[in-house]
């Protein structure tokens, strides 16, 4: 056997139908597409719907957008670290021990709620009315990095 010997399987190769090449032929004329009607013309895209209201006109447009970079606070008001020893130090660390914030992220102290005792309170970042609180109480505010 040699190489101009070999061929394909009997019925493994079909011939590729040619349409449209004259009325004598099978599928002359029309070609196997009909009679009349935007299909029988052109080709008509996938997402036509006929006519009516397309589906990406009917929805709503989204407004705005959404900052990738936001960094999101877990928020802890003044009035919950009152639960903490006179004189301590309430870092992320002990919050987090305590359950008063999620357990990753950085933390924000609110000035929401009342504080009567000195405090060094450690947090990534204070609102203006959580420093007034903690200093009228006699404690102080350190800022962490993040």
């Amino acid at each position: 056997m040699k190489l101009h010997h070999l061929k394909p399987a009997e019925g493994s190769k079909k011939k590729r139908i040619r349409v449209g090449r004259g009325e004598g032929g099978r599928r002359g004329k029309t070609a196997g597409r009909g009679t009349k009607g935007t299909k029988a013309r052109n080709t008509v895209p996938a997402w036509f719907e006929g006519g009516q209201m397309p589906l990406y006109r009917r929805l709503p447009k989204l407004k705005g957008f959404k900052n990738r970079n936001r960094v999101e606070y877990t928020v802890v008001n003044v009035g919950r670290l009152s639960d903490f020893r006179k004189g301590s130090t309430v870092g992320p660390e002990e919050l987090r021990g305590r359950g008063l914030a999620k357990k990753r992220g950085p933390i924000k102290i609110l000035g929401e709620g009342e504080l009567n005792k000195d405090l060094t309170v450690r947090a990534h970042a204070f609102s203006v009315g959580a420093v007034a609180a903690i200093e009228a109480a006699g404690g102080t505010v350190e800022v962490v990095e993040k």
